[in-house]
């Protein structure tokens, strides 16, 4: 599924809507490049899942727990090689939490047996394309309820 996002609002309210099929376990790795609106996204993401405090960019501390009924877990691996979330000794476990990985691409695969991959190019005009690509489980079903 292909979305255009006109605005940063809109890529915002965008990611609330996705929160809305995540759940526990589940692992969302964002591509694309330096200011496509990947924390953006994220920030959605965040409100939809109710999380407490505001979302960052986890750019400078690599990974932020935010509490809430579902916790999330927001990872920037832009500077990392080679690692697994586990080696990031968080006080949440992925099964437990919703896992947004931003530059995760080619790094994090291998930490479930299905991901949700969103792929977001930034146009000169400033609108976002968002691509949502299901890797596994039932992520096709769920993507295509956000229509």
């Amino acid at each position: 599924m292909v979305k255009t996002l006109p605005t940063v609002e809109d890529t915002v309210a965008f990611g609330r809507r996705l929160a809305s099929v995540l759940r526990a376990g589940d692992l969302v790795i964002l591509n694309g490049p330096l200011g496509a609106g990947k924390t953006a996204l994220t920030q959605g993401i965040g409100t939809g899942l109710g999380v407490s405090g505001e979302v960052t960019s986890p750019t400078f501390v690599i990974a932020r727990v935010h509490r809430g009924p579902l916790p999330l877990v927001h990872v920037d691996a832009y500077r990392l090689q080679g690692f697994e979330i586990d080696d990031l000794d968080l006080d949440a476990s992925v099964e437990d939490s919703v896992t947004v990985v931003e530059w995760g691409s080619g790094k994090v695969e291998r930490l479930s047996d299905s991901y949700l991959e969103v792929r977001i190019e930034r146009r000169d005009d400033d609108t976002r394309l968002v691509e949502l690509v299901g890797h596994g489980g039932d992520w096709d079903t769920r993507v295509e309820s956000l229509r």
